[in-house]
């Protein structure tokens, strides 16, 4: 079958939406004569996004150069929102396409909106059923998915959130997750023949991975989580590693309360390569990221999720995966339970794939190839 080519201009300003969008960028890439595509980064977070896109080899045709310190959602709406019209009113893409829940997003979809440009959304569907948890992720995305002519959900779940919210059965269509083929792209430059773990601890004292940035999770309840992980490094039996958010309202509090404690170490955010080995020969993650939630399954790593809501069950229902929100006892017992019950570890430690198989990019590339509207 013959295909006209399609211009797809794909929009992003954060490091796990280029994370999540570069093995799609590279599916469009194989397809030239399916697709022109073009890339506009908005660099809502430019220092960590500008780590994502050297490891996937990416060039942006546009950068709208957002991030200012400290800037609140009205104004990344306010400095997004024009340049986007006049990016795609110059392009006159046949889609716009974002991924996820960003502001980036949601204002490439208003752009798409109103200039009358089919929106596709990957990673459609995600609900936690609460729109201040995670504030404003939840709104957004359930804003971006009534704008969204085509909708690429990761599992049937989201599938069933996006038609019990009135989304038409044949605009929906279940891939898998991207995040899945970027950790598999990330294997393979790792060198790494498949995605398996390493040995939790190779003879030294188990690590754990704690990362911890969400809005929700600000003030009160990160110090609520720090003094938890500073009980659980007070054992004095594990190594934390933690990679602190450049967010000042991060990054302040937390140093503040752990610096100094031996065996917890506070780190600049990894690199995504380096990353995904410290998960991988992690022996527990301590997270607030929807991301991690998708990728530690992968390696059968446990994980707490440091949060009262997800928009991610299916790791919850496997039994990878607990909520355990914010209160510091609940994390240390949870914590604690899985350092010392070896048969309890070994049930939620099994690898799962819960969120694609690595092929979820090649699916939404020949399903756009394949669509008229």
């Amino acid at each position: 079958m013959i295909h006209s080519q399609k211009k797809i201009l794909i929009v992003f300003g954060t490091r796990p939406e280029a994370i999540k969008l570069a093995p799609l960028i590279y599916a469009f890439g194989d397809r030239p004569k399916s697709f022109n595509l073009r890339i506009c980064s908005t660099s809502q977070h430019r220092t960590m996004l500008e780590d994502a896109m050297k490891v996937f080899d990416i060039t942006a045709h546009y950068d709208l150069g957002i991030m200012r310190g400290r800037q609140d959602v009205f104004e990344v709406i306010g400095q997004c929102l024009k340049p986007l019209r006049e990016i795609v009113i110059r392009e006159r893409p046949d889609f716009v396409l974002v991924q996820g829940d960003t502001i980036s997003a949601f204002t490439a979809a208003l752009a798409a909106d109103y200039e009358q440009i089919p929106l596709a959304h990957v990673e459609a569907g995600l609900r936690t059923g609460n729109e201040r948890h995670p504030f404003p992720e939840e709104s957004i995305r359930r804003l971006i998915s009534h704008h969204a002519q085509i909708h690429f959900a990761p599992t049937q779940r989201a599938k069933e959130n996006l038609l019990n919210e009135g989304i038409a059965d044949q605009d929906i269509h279940v891939t898998g997750n991207t995040g899945i083929d970027a950790l598999h792209m990330a294997c393979r430059q790792l060198d790494l023949e498949e995605i398996q773990p390493t040995m939790a601890s190779n003879g030294t004292r188990p690590k754990i991975l704690v990362t911890c940035h969400r809005r929700e999770n600000l003030g009160d309840r990160l110090q609520q989580i720090c003094s938890a992980i500073r009980k659980i490094a007070l054992r004095g039996d594990v190594e934390v590693y933690f990679p602190v958010h450049l967010n000042p309202k991060v990054r302040e509090p937390v140093h503040e309360m752990l610096d100094g404690i031996e065996n917890v170490h506070l780190h600049s955010p990894y690199d995504y390569l380096t990353f995904i080995q410290m998960m991988r020969s992690s022996y527990l993650i301590l997270t607030d990221s929807g991301g991690i939630q998708e990728e530690a399954p992968s390696f059968g790593k446990p994980i707490l999720i440091l949060r009262d809501y997800t928009e991610r069950p299916e790791a919850v229902e496997s039994g990878i995966a607990q909520l355990v929100g914010c209160d510091p006892e609940k994390i240390y017992l949870e914590t604690c339970r899985l350092l010392d019950d070896h048969t309890e570890y070994e049930r939620r430690s099994q690898r799962r794939d819960l969120y694609g198989d690595g092929k979820a990019s090649e699916k939404i590339a020949r399903i756009l190839e394949n669509t008229f509207l």
